[in-house]
């Protein structure tokens, strides 16, 4: 995965980011939905992690907007309102892949609340930390969802939400960049060898949850979590990095 703390995009700071998520929303406009009366054909395992992920997609995200406005960056707090947008825009997608599989929603799942819980703990470093375990984990489950489903219009969403995820990493990656510049120099590799503790967690708590699905998916256990940690090396050296 290639992150920077700048994303690779032209421009500076979060007005750049603001204007980038803007033409994201213009093109999806102009895109459309997927074909959504194709229908979709999944594993009843893969069904049931679809709605465990749907859930955790879904959230108005108010925490994480109200102390990105506390932060005192009004382009920051206007970047973080896109990106929950976003975010949203994946639960709805999710859904209706559901219900072009007569699948149902579902009201909740315990991973999802003890996640939540965790990011509204402390402040918005601590809960943009926890995001990033998810955002992860979501780069390599969305990638075996587009490649192992063996159904067009999962595929599809897929493809559309990973696509959003691989943008969002390095906006995480370069508010993170600044904020841990504020700790002192010593603290802050260990503060990134503990996240990625918790992210070795995070993958463990994950392919216990969804093992089933992600081998029917054609990825094993073992290699779901190793590839997680594989990619975090790049997350990690956009934040520490100069």
């Amino acid at each position: 995965m290639d992150v920077s703390v700048n994303g690779s995009v032209d421009g500076s700071g979060y007005v750049e980011w603001t204007r980038r998520f803007r033409v994201e929303r213009e093109r999806r406009a102009d895109e459309g939905d997927p074909p959504w009366d194709k229908g979709a054909s999944l594993d009843t395992v893969v069904w049931a992690s679809v709605q465990r992920f749907q859930v955790g997609e879904d959230g108005d995200g108010a925490h994480l907007i109200g102390k990105a406005d506390a932060a005192g960056d009004g382009d920051y707090a206007e970047a973080v309102r896109l990106f929950v947008a976003e975010e949203q825009n994946h639960a709805r997608l999710l859904g209706r892949l559901l219900a072009a599989g007569d699948m149902p929603t579902i009201a909740g799942h315990w991973s999802d609340s003890a996640f939540v819980w965790l990011r509204r703990l402390l402040d918005l470093r601590t809960e943009l930390l926890i995001l990033m375990l998810a955002e992860v984990v979501a780069l390599r489950y969305y990638r075996a969802l587009r490649d192992g489903s063996g159904d067009a219009l999962t595929s599809e969403v897929a493809a559309r939400i990973l696509a959003d995820e691989q943008r969002h990493v390095p906006f995480h990656c370069e508010r993170l960049h600044a904020s841990l510049s504020e700790l002192p120099r010593p603290l802050r590799r260990p503060v990134m060898a503990g996240w990625r503790l918790l992210l070795l967690g995070a993958g463990l708590v994950v392919v216990v949850d969804h093992g089933s699905a992600l081998r029917r998916l054609g990825v094993r256990r073992l290699r779901f979590v190793a590839d997680v940690m594989r990619s975090s090396g790049a997350v990690v050296a956009a934040i520490l990095g100069a």
